[in-house]
């Protein structure tokens, strides 16, 4: 299969959208505006397949952060609210939400933290660890069958430019 050729005439949303405003605004540069607008529907779009990946193992994709954080971690797969808010970039509220269902669903347990008695410490439980091992695969599964468009040097090259890009995105902060 020709990848190139493959893709070569298809035409996005995107593609109508700087149409339209060369159209009233030959002016103007809209090639960040290509760039972006497509990170953006990408994003949109891959959070939609990687929620519905999710959802047959009745996670939603935050909790799934969740567990894969505590999963990364290694054995004994424990970390405190503290350290997840952290990872996850959450409010210590919006961690305690997220807390209450998995310990509810049984996928992790709290725990007093032996080294801190004003602190708790979370654990994956063997049932935590057994499904967010499937849905790790799940979820790779969804993001390997899109990334077929590319070959392995394309992704590669895609991989490394978004990361120069966030790099420079982060490091200048909002513009003012």
């Amino acid at each position: 299969m020709d990848r190139d050729k493959d893709h070569k005439d298809f035409r996005d949303p995107v593609d109508a959208i700087i149409e339209q405003w060369a159209a009233v605004r030959p002016d103007l540069d809209t090639a960040a505006m290509e760039v972006f607008g497509r990170v953006y529907r990408l994003s949109r779009e891959m959070g939609d397949r990687m929620d519905k990946a999710y959802a047959r193992f009745g996670i939603s994709r935050g909790e799934f952060d969740v567990l894969a954080t505590l999963r990364r971690s290694g054995e004994p797969y424990t970390l405190s609210p503290r350290q997840l808010s952290a990872t996850l970039m959450l409010t210590t509220g919006g961690m305690t939400g997220r807390l209450d269902k998995l310990e509810r669903a049984g996928l992790l347990r709290r725990s007093p933290d032996p080294h801190d008695r004003r602190g708790l410490q979370v654990t994956l439980t063997e049932e935590g660890l057994r499904l967010i091992d499937e849905a790790v695969g799940a979820g790779l599964a969804v993001q390997t069958e899109a990334l077929k468009t590319l070959n392995t040097q394309e992704a590669g090259q895609l991989a490394d430019l978004l990361r120069k890009l966030l790099a420079g995105t982060v490091s200048s902060g909002p513009s003012s």
